[in-house]
């Protein structure tokens, strides 16, 4: 069955809108343990792609594999050598790959709390026009 209208309605939306009030305490902490948690899925995803490519394409054992997705999506480096084309090819596009994933998460991290600080000085600013009229 097809669902008509729009996937996501403006009620649905992520943060509050400008007009809104500000979130309350318990809900902007729910919301921070939501974007925390869905930052812990899409590294958990993108260190099970490191570590199946290192064991299957430059054919670490899994420890190994571990070892290397983990460190170089903390942007500590690689541990093992890379002998071959196939696996410097895979080690180069994973890296860039884990750099993207870790500014991704920074990013999904942080957002509602710049969110926040920003809605709140807009509403301050708001309040203070109110006042001046």
């Amino acid at each position: 069955m097809m669902r008509e209208g729009p996937i996501v309605s403006a009620g649905d939306a992520m943060f509050e809108r400008k007009k809104e009030k500000l979130l309350p305490w318990p809900k902007f902490v729910r919301r921070m343990v939501l974007s925390f948690l869905l930052t812990i899925g899409i590294i958990a995803n993108a260190l099970m792609i490191g570590i199946l490519g290192y064991h299957y394409i430059v054919r670490l054992a899994w420890i190994d594999a571990l070892l290397n997705a983990s460190m170089i999506l903390t942007g500590m480096g690689p541990v093992a050598t890379m002998a071959d084309t196939p696996s410097k090819l895979f080690a180069s596009a994973y890296a860039l790959f884990s750099g993207v994933v870790f500014l991704s998460a920074v990013g999904i991290v942080l957002s509602p709390i710049f969110h926040r600080i920003l809605h709140k000085f807009h509403l301050d600013d708001a309040d203070e026009q109110d006042d001046s009229k």
